[in-house]
């Protein structure tokens, strides 16, 4: 069976691309949800790598699920209620807790449609930059479903209550422009500068030390949910972590010399 994700590197950057264009990267097979779990396990152990970047293969990011399967009942779609809900518990539902987990920095390249579970997709990255050929939509309700793949609570995390269950009630399409106004993504760039303008992200983010990139990530996920209390303990344990590597040494010292620094991820 062909690989889903290709993965290309080019120093401590890694690009992953859905790589089903016939099917508009679809979200609708289970080796593609195993897919995406076995490679944000293997990165997240990989300490050389800085930064990923995910994107699609031809005209869109993700058209999202598979109608076929949903007409047919096959695949996430077949058998009693009971199955379906183990279904996407043991498919789908993996990809948002995979990525959340994963401690490197992930950049989403949409570059064409972002439709439903390919919106949420999106959403399971922590920057977002869009081509202007992109558009979005929450668009489950059309369908009579609900997006049970975590983008309700991906998508308020993102723009926030009132403009999440706006999208999520209406299942109307917004274009690139739109979802700038509304910060669902960060930057809108000609549809042919995609991958340069998110290399360039990629870049600024992969200048600074790996580890406290990571520790930095994972402070803000779990301030999320913590009192502030609760953060600040993380914080200073974090801290206490980053004062001890040979980054920050090297930080400081390139600081107060006025030259490049050199990391090691160490």
């Amino acid at each position: 069976m062909s690989s889903f994700l290709l993965e290309d590197r080019q120093d401590g950057i890694v690009t992953l691309t859905m790589n089903a264009p016939e099917q508009r990267n679809a979200l609708s097979e289970e080796h593609q949800m195993l897919e995406f779990v076995e490679v944000c396990e293997r990165l997240k152990r990989d300490t050389s790598v800085t930064v990923v970047i995910l994107t699609g293969a031809g005209s869109a990011f993700s058209a999202g699920g598979n109608l076929k399967h949903m007409r047919d009942k096959t695949g996430f779609s077949a058998g009693s209620p009971v199955q379906i809900r183990d279904a996407y518990r043991n498919g789908i539902q993996q990809i948002p807790l995979a990525l959340y987990e994963l401690d490197v920095p992930t950049i989403a390249a949409v570059n064409g449609p972002a439709i439903g579970a390919g919106m949420d997709l999106s959403c399971m990255c922590d920057v977002r930059i869009a081509s202007d050929k992109a558009s979005f939509a929450s668009s489950f309700v059309k369908l009579g479903i609900v997006p049970a793949d975590g983008g309700a609570w991906l998508l308020a995390r993102t723009i926030g209550p009132a403009k999440a269950l706006e999208m999520m009630l209406t299942g109307e399409t917004i274009d690139a422009q739109q979802a700038l106004a509304i910060q669902l993504v960060t930057k809108v760039v000609p549809h042919e500068s995609l991958m340069e303008a998110t290399h360039i992200m990629a870049e600024k983010i992969a200048a600074n030390p790996p580890l406290t990139l990571r520790l930095s990530k994972r402070l803000l996920r779990e301030s999320q949910h913590v009192s502030l209390a609760t953060s600040l303990e993380i914080a200073a344990a974090y801290q206490a972590l980053a004062h001890y590597t040979d980054d920050h040494r090297e930080a400081v010292s390139a600081f107060l010399e006025k030259r490049k620094p050199h990391f090691q991820g160490i």
